[in-house]
């Protein structure tokens, strides 16, 4: 006879009629969940007026910390253990103010029988816009149906009608007509760009990008981390690599090489705002470290043979040496201190490392492709990625806010090195601070695209946009809404509005590759034949669909 001594499930907790349960989910660092707080218990009070002037009250479905001075979901068990005391069937609104770690409450929420609103504030600050984006694609892997909404103040009538028929029919659908389906037997194939991209895709087919990585999962990215049978399809396997390696290299370079790749970026006029006190203020030994993880990481992709590298630079690295982020932003460049391995060889001379921002496979395959194809037809192959971060409109044109959280190429800059500032990484998110490469996007064209995965199934959204440079009075607004430490770049996204984004795409992050207007139809036209050769799934968004139309 089996016997079971099982813990005891807690009592059930449900909602009355008209009565939805809210959750909140955020961080997993505690000081960010505190600093995060009073804009979450603003948009709770305002949610619960709204709901209420609709006929329904809300239910806070776990209880506010008052030791740890917040109400924020901030583990993985601390998600499960709420979500095992949901009634299954009750309606659930997940209100997001701030950055989460999806993995807290998506396991939980994939098995949740009731319906799902993900609902997020639109504003800069602590932005749950990215947040919601983050969860949306993580549901959407995990085969989850769910519901989406966004609003500025809850009280206007798109949020207001939003809310009230997801009430009504305990589902909220939004027309995506901005994505269009582009079959693999796609006209474009036949033409010469087309001749190109499958040229390329075949190649990484034969040969393979192979995708280094220094851990994974960052940032409780479960969107972020794809299938390994999804990344072998398309040729492009993962070398798993660890950042303990990443840790012991790094403390193999010596003192005089970590201050001549200093000295080579004052050199060529970066500024660097450095301070005394560390705990709070950058300093030349924590540049240093992370000129010393730049070197490092490009011996491991010399070692390793690899087409890309990242770094997870979150839980571990964080609590053990500098950020990473000017090694990141550095190693993307072309214009870059010259790396030598450990018989003094120069490592990938002239030429951009595609680096994997947050170790996010979802931007690593259209960063590695864009760079296989631009370095193929001898255009600059820098390429990043940047959080969807918030947006506004100035004189009459919306106009996104798309800022990485530390670093992008200097060539996406204004002003290139001589144009980027380094400001000290804020202690609440790093406390062995380290230098960001902050500066203002340059203006220009650009291709973007985010790759996830349904099943082992990888699709892509590809689309094309411009970069401007606004007036430094806006700009100046923009950044002081934002994080002002990190880079900054306003751009439109052509023919995808504000509402198309965030009710369609299924990352907070977005890949960026500049390429020249004359340039740009050509090789949209090749990357979309490039992908399909590589077995994916592609939808091209707005107005990128009229660039594979025949010609006129």
């Amino acid at each position: 006879m089996l016997k079971l001594n099982l813990p005891p499930s807690p009592a059930k907790i449900g909602a009355k009629s008209k009565q939805v349960l809210m959750v909140t989910n955020a961080d997993l660092r505690e000081p960010a969940n505190v600093t995060c707080w009073p804009v979450q218990k603003k948009f709770e009070d305002k949610l619960e007026q709204a709901l209420e002037q609709l006929g329904y009250s809300m239910k806070r479905a776990h209880p506010v910390s008052q030791s740890r001075g917040h109400g924020f979901i901030s583990s993985q068990r601390e998600g499960c253990d709420l979500f095992a005391a949901i009634e299954p069937d009750a309606p659930v609104i997940v209100l997001l103010t701030a950055w989460q770690y999806s993995h807290h409450i998506a396991p939980s929420l994939a098995h949740h029988r009731g319906p799902v609103l993900l609902l997020a504030n639109f504003d800069g600050t602590w932005p749950g816009l990215v947040g919601m984006l983050c969860l949306a694609g993580t549901l959407t892997s995990l085969d989850k149906p769910y519901s989406r909404l966004w609003s500025e103040s809850f009280d206007d009538e798109f949020f207001m009608q939003g809310l009230q028929t997801w009430l009504r029919y305990g589902s909220l659908q939004h027309k995506n007509n901005y994505l269009h389906d582009v079959a693999p037997t796609h006209p474009v194939m036949a033409t010469p760009e087309g001749a190109v991209g499958r040229k390329v895709g075949e190649y990484i087919l034969q040969h393979k990008e192979i995708l280094g990585l220094f851990d994974t999962f960052c940032m409780g990215m479960i969107n972020g981390v794809f299938p390994q049978q999804a990344l072998v399809n398309i040729g492009m396997p993962l070398e798993s690599l660890s950042q303990s390696a990443l840790l012991v290299e790094m403390a193999k370079v010596p003192d005089e090489l970590r201050e001549a790749c200093l000295n080579w970026y004052e050199q060529r006029s970066m500024k660097f705002q450095f301070g005394q006190d560390s705990a709070i203020e950058l300093t030349r030994e924590q540049v240093k470290e992370q000129c010393a993880m730049m070197i490092a990481m490009a011996r491991f992709v010399k070692r390793f043979g690899l087409s890309a590298v990242g770094v997870q630079y979150q839980q571990g690295l964080k609590d053990s040496c500098a950020a990473s982020d000017f090694a990141e932003g550095a190693i993307g460049s072309t214009e870059r201190f010259p790396i030598p391995d450990e018989q003094g060889d120069i490592i990938c001379p002239n030429q951009a490392i595609p680096c994997i921002n947050e170790v996010d496979m979802g931007t690593a395959i259209p960063q590695t492709m864009l760079w296989r194809l631009l370095s193929s037809l001898e255009l600059p192959a820098e390429t990043t990625l940047h959080d969807i971060r918030w947006g506004s409109e100035y004189r009459g044109t919306f106009y996104w806010d798309m800022e990485i959280s530390g670093a992008v190429p200097f060539e996406h800059l204004k002003g290139g090195i001589a144009g980027a500032t380094g400001y000290r990484q804020p202690p609440m998110f790093f406390p062995y601070g380290g230098s960001t490469i902050c500066g203002q996007g340059k203006a220009g064209r650009f291709i973007w695209a985010r790759a996830h995965y349904e099943g082992t199934k990888v699709v892509m959204h590809i689309g094309t946009g411009h970069a401007v440079e606004l007036p430094a009075d806006e700009f100046e607004r923009r950044r002081r809404a934002t994080n002002y430490e990190w880079p900054l770049l306003n751009c439109v996204l052509d023919g995808v509005q504000r509402d198309d984004l965030m009710s369609g795409h299924q990352s907070n992050h977005i890949t960026i590759a500049y390429v020249e207007q004359a340039k740009l139809r050509s090789v949209l036209r090749a990357f979309v034949a490039q992908s399909l050769t590589q077995g994916i799934q592609i939808k091209v968004a707005g107005d990128a669909l009229h660039a594979l139309q025949k010609e006129a």
